[in-house]
């Protein structure tokens, strides 16, 4: 009896042990990003050892809510949320699990209030109330707090909540590094503008583990970000240096140098294959690795092998790669239709991909509306405001040429609220789709605008006096009569080069004067400046003589009851230029 109780607790120690092994070295796994079957797996084998522990619990759904590249798995966020209520079931009542219920109701629905309250339940339980650490919150259940956070795009999670979880945990764990780096990845999804917020927690990171290659390869990605070839390429290598079977830094390099060096980027990715896990998902980096040495064809035919594997839903950017394959081999339309595909699955878009479909679509007139609405969703997903307004000026750019001037128009007034220093070209564009989309209120901002910041610029002016002039389609009221001066006083100082503009703003102002004003005299003043410039302006030397002899001898007023044109004849039809 009492060997089989030695031999059962000798079991029992040894599961223990196996499970204390399997759960963090899963977590290492799952942290490596391109091994999360093996992560999976491992997890899954810790989990059927002992379906009650709840860190197995925990890991286990957190490794299935993840893929590649850091993205999120649709069905794999709901089979995480049914292991834990299978948990819960079961008797599994641990903070840990509520914290793993309120990741889900982040990434399903993203319903921040109730993650909040499972994690608020979470801290105050495991808060200690006695000891030396008395009134201290437990520092894994912040942290994993902070993961849940960190999770998914800029619109998903409360970032700046999970920092200050973070922050707590920090000061409570002094040795953890994944801390700092849930902490960093929280900095860069409140914004481009805390990109050195981030580095600076991934280099706690690093002083907490000086071999943590997750860090390294994390900062590599913010340089990357910058395209800071120098310091993504350090970063990187250090990851590599770190651990040689981390797989992410080799496929960045890969993606480096796929545009720039196709044979050093084979390099990079015959390593990534190498330590990644032997997934049909990965092949997909061979298949863009094909394009890349403009091999379409194979390339086309790679996917389509993968599609077969997989299915097109595992691998939703094998619809896109289709479409860079039709486009470089000139089928426009197969091209188009890939793109939409991929777009229409919304899954793991990235930045660089909205690009192409402007490209694609602006080859077909009517898709100008579906084109936008795609840069919309890159305008809502991405915080840099540099792309922000690259995404603007393209859907600007589509409508007018679509000549869709009011939707160009729009566009622009967005480009303006985001980029308060305007530069001559974008006041250039602005004023003229306000002009032709017939908006005379935006046609006076912008060009008194433009005038203001660019006083040396002819189309300041130009703009300014035509939109003086629309608004006063016959002249009847005189108001453009301050903005066509001002348009000769900036045209008079090159008479020889703007010979073919400046005369017609000075038949405006004689028109004006003449037919509506009936001041002869300022009529002949014009007259008089116009050929001081232009001494030989036939128009001038026509008609000043008729205005002369109108001075000395004016006409008699009109009978009561007699009808006067208002129009002697002696102006010509104005052209403003």
């Amino acid at each position: 009896m009492k060997k089989t109780v030695s031999l059962m607790l000798t079991a029992l120690v040894m599961v223990q042990c196996a499970m204390a092994q399997s759960v963090p070295d899963g977590i290492k796994l799952l942290q490596a990003v391109y091994k999360n079957k093996s992560a999976k797996d491992v997890l899954q084998k810790a989990y059927d050892a002992n379906p009650k522990d709840p860190q197995a619990i925990y890991w286990l759904g957190i490794a299935n809510v993840a893929k590649n590249r850091e993205v999120l798995s649709a069905d794999g966020v709901a089979a995480a949320r049914a292991i834990y209520q299978k948990a819960l079931q079961d008797g599994v009542n641990d903070p840990l699990i509520w914290v793993g219920q309120g990741t889900i109701d982040i990434l399903e629905s993203n319903n921040i209030n109730a993650a909040k309250q499972k994690f608020e339940q979470a801290i105050t339980t495991t808060t200690e109330t006695k000891g030396k650490n008395k009134g201290k919150p437990n520092a894994a259940i912040l942290n994993a707090i902070g993961f849940a956070n960190s999770l998914g795009g800029s619109t998903i999670g409360d970032p700046m909540y999970g920092i200050e979880k973070l922050k707590q945990a920090a000061a409570i764990d002094l040795v953890n590094p994944d801390i700092m780096t849930n902490m960093g990845i929280c900095f860069l999804k409140t914004g481009g503008e805390n990109g050195g917020e981030a580095v600076k927690a991934f280099q706690d990171a690093i002083s907490r583990d000086p071999k943590n290659a997750r860090a390294m390869w994390r900062i590599g990605k913010v340089y990357q970000s910058q395209n800071n070839k120098e310091s993504l390429e350090l970063y990187f290598n250090n990851a590599i240096a770190a651990d040689p079977a981390f797989p992410a830094p080799y496929l960045e390099l890969f993606n480096y140098y796929s545009n720039r060096d196709v044979v050093r980027a084979k390099v990079y990715l015959d390593d990534f294959l190498k330590y990644a896990d032997k997934d049909p998902l990965n092949d997909f980096f061979y298949a863009e690795y094909l394009f890349r040495s403009a091999k379409y064809s194979e390339s086309l035919a790679k996917a389509k092998e993968i599609e077969a594997s997989v299915g097109l839903a595992a691998v939703p950017r094998l619809s896109l790669l289709n479409a860079y394959n039709y486009d470089r081999l000139g089928d426009s339309i197969a091209a188009r239709d890939n793109v939409i595909k991929f777009f229409d699955a919304k899954l793991d878009i990235q930045s660089q991909d909205y690009e192409l479909a402007v490209k694609l679509l602006s080859k077909f007139p009517g898709r100008e509306a579906q084109t936008v609405g795609y840069l919309e969703q890159a305008i809502g997903n991405d915080t840099s405001r540099v792309n922000k307004l690259g995404y603007m000026n393209q859907a600007a750019d589509l409508y007018g040429k679509a000549k869709m001037y009011k939707e160009q128009l729009f566009w622009l007034k967005k480009v303006a609220e985001l980029k308060p220093d305007l530069s001559n070209r974008d006041f250039y564009f602005i004023c003229d789709a306000a002009a032709k989309s017939g908006s005379l209120e935006d046609s006076k901002k912008f060009s008194a605008d433009y005038i203001a910041k660019f006083p040396d610029q002819l189309f300041g002016y130009r703009f300014a006096a035509n939109a003086a002039i629309a608004e006063d389609v016959d002249t009847t009221k005189g108001t453009a009569v301050p903005a066509v001066m001002a348009y000769i006083d900036f045209l008079a100082k090159d008479p020889a080069k703007n010979a073919r503009i400046l005369p017609y703003q000075y038949y405006y102002l004689a028109s004006y004067y003449h037919d509506k004003a009936k001041d002869y005299p300022k009529t002949l003043e014009v007259l008089n400046k116009l050929l001081v410039v232009y001494p030989e302006d036939k128009y001038g030397l026509q008609v000043k003589p008729i205005v002369e002899k109108e001075i000395s001898n004016p006409p008699a007023p009109p009978k009561t009851g007699n009808k006067s044109s208002g129009n002697t004849g002696a102006a010509p039809a104005t052209k403003n230029n």
